[in-house]
């Protein structure tokens, strides 16, 4: 895996077999087929990667820190995030957002399936043979239960309802003129579970952070525990990893997100040179690919790099220098105003530049990794699973500890215990913990989804951030929190049922 060049190799045959259904399903000669494709498992292996490349968490970190309140215009910008509506809560079945997500999915559900059922024609020629085979399946069935998983996430209306409808469940490769219709959460949840079991029985790794391993297993056991408020099961999932992924101090926190250091990474998408994702991506658009910090800026990291967008006040308003998290996300150019409302040009008395994706400067800025499983989430479950056990204050195993043990970690030095009149501020501080700590890694449209009722937080913007166009608030039970079905989707398939409100 650490030598991801190997996949320029296989580029065009990925393209051939899964760029997109209208190509693969039409029968034409000198068609390269699945069987023709996969002869061995070192073909399999390199399918395997392959796949991997099909994975991009950049369309879901730019929306949910446009649609949100992560970010504010920046003082570059040419309309990015404004023309396409997210910034002002526009959100239908044609708005980019959707459709990335939708299609990103599928297109790498379609790589996977192919290669499970490659796989079932390869006789593998001796045990070790065998043994790669199996963890050549481990890993694929377990990347399966991760995007089905993200279907989930942001098609269904409600994650705790297993009749809700989510996407189409697919766990084959389907021909051209199939008209599938949505299944519901209980059955992607089934396959999800069966997915895992069958990865948990064939994968040898433990832990490795950029491939799937039995760790990424648990942890997906674990958030789909979280979405599900199966709390007591995840609590004792999140306490079986912590162990192994204890929490970065300051040094190795900052080094996480320079790709230097990976205390506390249980999985990653890694990004290098010369890959598909080295390049601008679609600037302002729910399409998003390409370097990480191009979601946010033209050139560079830094005041001098063209941001278009910038730190949103309501969010810096919450950080403290003191807090390692402040150098990480707010890049050291930055001009901060002490009083914007007294500022007699906001826009370039305070400019905000987001930080979190650097890249290399001397190879190549705003290129970085993207971290999709870390140990701070785990500490921050076990906060969520004791809110709702109603264990909210108290030096241990309470939502305060656990966002004590968080923040002592962040700040370097003791911090005071909270204390919480009710759930509804548990919940709150949980949720206001999570805006820090994962700001623009693609967390907060999702989090107050299915947190944000509870903890009684919306997206809330401050007024000279939202004065462009108005879209100041919007409440965590608005319909917009859940995506609806894309248009390139309900016009092939007139029949799909599509999701309140759309």
């Amino acid at each position: 895996m650490k030598n991801l060049q190997k996949l320029t190799l296989f580029a065009s045959l990925i393209v051939v077999l899964w760029s997109c259904n209208d190509a693969i399903d039409i029968e034409q000669p000198g068609r390269l087929g699945a069987e023709q494709a996969f002869q061995s498992v070192a073909d399999l292996q390199l399918g395997l990667l392959g796949s991997y490349a099909t994975l991009d968490a950049t369309p879901q970190i730019q929306f949910n820190s446009v649609f949100t309140d992560e970010l504010s215009i920046g003082f570059d910008s040419g309309g990015q995030g404004i023309g396409n509506g997210e910034y002002g809560f526009i959100l239908n079945p044609g708005s980019a957002a959707s459709t990335a997500q939708w299609t990103n999915f599928y297109a790498s559900l379609n790589s996977f399936n192919r290669l499970i059922e490659a796989a079932a024609l390869i006789t593998p020629a001796d045990a070790d043979e065998q043994a790669q085979l199996n963890e050549i399946l481990g890993q694929v069935h377990g990347l399966r239960a991760y995007i089905n998983l993200l279907i989930v996430t942001y098609f269904s209306t409600d994650y705790t309802d297993d009749g809700a409808l989510a996407g189409i469940l697919i766990d084959f490769v389907p021909t051209v003129d199939q008209l599938l219709p949505r299944s519901t959460n209980g059955e992607f949840y089934s396959l999800i579970e069966a997915d895992l079991n069958l990865a948990q029985s064939l994968l040898t790794t433990q832990s490795d952070p950029i491939v799937v391993s039995q760790d990424f297993i648990t942890f997906m056991r674990l958030r789909m525990a979280i979405f599900r408020q199966q709390y007591p099961a995840a609590d004792a999932l999140a306490q079986q990893l912590i162990p192994r992924y204890p929490l970065a101090n300051r040094a190795q926190y900052q080094g996480i997100f320079t790709d230097a250091d990976n205390t506390g990474i249980i999985f990653e998408m890694q990004r290098v040179l010369n890959d598909r994702y080295d390049g601008q991506g679609a600037t302002g658009s729910g399409f998003a690919g390409g370097w990480a910090g191009a979601n946010y800026a033209f050139v560079n990291g830094t005041i001098d790099g063209s941001p278009y967008f910038e730190i949103g006040r309501s969010l810096f308003d919450l950080l403290d220098p003191a807090d390692i998290r402040f150098d990480v996300n707010v890049n050291n150019t930055s001009i901060i105003s002490p009083d914007i409302n007294a500022a007699e040009d906001f826009r370039s008395e305070d400019i905000l530049v987001v930080g979190k994706y650097p890249g290399d400067p001397a190879s190549q800025p705003l290129l970085n990794d993207l971290k999709i499983f870390r140990a701070a989430e785990l500490v921050l479950y076990r906060a969520e699973a004791a809110a709702a056990a109603g264990n909210i204050n108290g030096a241990a195993n309470s939502t305060a500890a656990f966002l004590k043990e968080l923040r002592d970690a962040r700040f370097g030095t003791d911090q005071p215990l909270p204390m919480f009149a009710n759930a509804t501020e548990a919940f709150g501080a949980i949720l206001d913990e999570r805006r820090i700590e994962f700001a623009f890694e693609g967390y907060r449209w999702v989090d107050l989804k299915r947190m944000g009722e509870r903890g009684g937080r919306g997206i809330l913007r401050e007024a000279l951030d939202c004065a462009i166009n108005g879209a100041c608030s919007l409440p965590a039970t608005d319909f917009r929190f859940t995506l609806p079905v894309p248009i390139v989707e309900t016009n092939a398939n007139p029949d799909i049922q599509q999701n309140p409100g759309f």
